[in-house]
């Protein structure tokens, strides 16, 4: 995987950046309104809102602007190739207070037969008025396509940013993952919605008692097993990101909410992931040359990007895109993204060796010092439970919402 490009970065810091306030609206009577997302206008505030929703929240990331607009970008992202989206902001008394992102990919009802459309990219001041306003925005906008149910927060689909954290605020969001404040699920709740499934994160420190004696036994089991785990072979790209297309696609089809990537989408991932991911913590287990798992494990982003304040210029210099190269290198968190083993090989201990390397390689040669193993389906108890046993603390919990939005 190439290193960081900056070509991009500094291309988008030559253009004009006026800044328009963002502030509380005055009068909190005053009616709301929303409306879909037109005018430049309108994408400016959609895309800054965050930073007046998490002005006195110590745990939140800042996201990088240029990463938001170009997931909001239909010209650039690939789910809009074959999905429809579109974003609502709510204003009162003249002011941003709300926004969400409502999407539906006919892929995902073609494979599980459903009629459903999901919102995300939810945020709103605590005021039961401007949520309640934004999910009805949204359900119309479903209910005219011919839906009949929504879910949520789910970024496009699942193999996106999804899920509304309710358990774990005093920490900051890894890289890809949700954050937001606690009244959010009160917000969702009192307009309807019900629980559909909780996810699972977990966390892992280097010095860990469990985790020492578990290595142990699985450096036993690794001189005794038939599988290779080796890292991604950069010199032989495409073959490698199709075997992992195919074990990734295979591992997760009939899970809960999965549907599987497009090309398109698989090469917008490994691109992204290309610019800061390290080559040898994305592993590929084979037996005899066939790939039968793989997982990946990335530098939290999040660490290195957070003084940033979702910028990389200044003044129209990569000041911050300079900044953030430098902290790249000293990232001392992870975050273990996929890990998956085909049906046939499961329980086998294969699991348990690709992160046993990932460990091993994590530690040692990229010297991280914890790191968060997320998500996992809260009823898949066979790899909840292995996680909790090498030492993982389940910190975190997120849930996805539904309901029906029928007339």
């Amino acid at each position: 995987m190439s290193s960081f490009n900056l070509s991009n970065l500094w291309n988008f810091g030559l253009q004009p950046r006026p800044m328009f306030r963002l502030r509380m609206p005055q009068n909190r009577a005053a009616p709301v309104e929303v409306r879909p997302v037109r005018t430049w206008r309108e994408q400016y505030y959609f895309t800054r809102l965050p930073w007046l929703i998490y002005q006195n929240d110590p745990a939140w990331v800042p996201p990088l602007l240029i990463e938001v607009k170009e997931f909001l970008n239909p010209r650039k992202h690939p789910f809009l190739l074959h999905g429809q989206a579109t974003q609502f902001l709510a204003c009162q008394d003249g002011c941003p207070v709300g926004r969400i992102l409502v999407s539906v990919d006919p892929r995902y009802n073609a494979k599980h037969g459903t009629k459903v459309g999901c919102f995300g990219l939810f945020e709103s001041i605590n005021d039961v008025r401007v949520a309640h306003a934004l999910f009805s925005a949204a359900a119309k906008w479903l209910r005219q396509r011919g839906l009949t149910h929504m879910m949520g927060p789910v970024d496009y689909s699942i193999n996106y940013p999804c899920g509304l954290l309710i358990e774990g605020f005093q920490y900051p969001p890894r890289i890809m993952m949700n954050h937001n404040p606690p009244y959010y699920a009160e917000l969702c709740e009192s307009w309807g919605f019900q629980k559909a499934k909780d996810l699972y994160a977990w966390w892992f420190v280097k010095d860990n008692e469990n985790l020492r004696t578990w290595m142990k036994r699985v450096a036993r089991l690794r001189q005794r097993s038939r599988i290779t785990i080796r890292p991604f072979n950069l010199h032989d790209f495409e073959n490698d990101m199709a075997r992992c297309v195919e074990v990734y696609t295979a591992t997760r089809y009939d899970q809960w909410g999965f549907i599987d990537l497009t090309p398109a989408e698989f090469r917008y991932f490994a691109k992204r992931l290309a610019q800061f991911a390290r080559p040898e913590l994305v592993l590929v287990a084979e037996d005899n040359g066939k790939a039968v798992g793989f997982s990946i494990t990335v530098p939290d982003l999040n660490e290195a990007i957070r003084p940033l304040n979702g910028r990389l210029t200044s003044w129209g210099m990569p000041i911050g895109a300079v900044r953030l190269m430098q902290r790249l290198r000293h990232v001392k968190t992870a975050r273990v993204m996929v890990l998956g083993v085909i049906s046939g090989y499961r329980h086998r201990g294969i699991a348990e060796l690709m992160i046993y390397e990932t460990i091993k390689r994590g530690t040692e040669e990229a010297n991280f010092e914890a790191a968060e193993l997320s998500w996992t389906l809260e009823d898949n108890h066979a790899i909840n439970n292995m996680i909790a046993s090498v030492g993982g603390k389940l910190y975190k919990r997120y849930r996805v919402y539904e309901k029906a939005i029928v007339d």
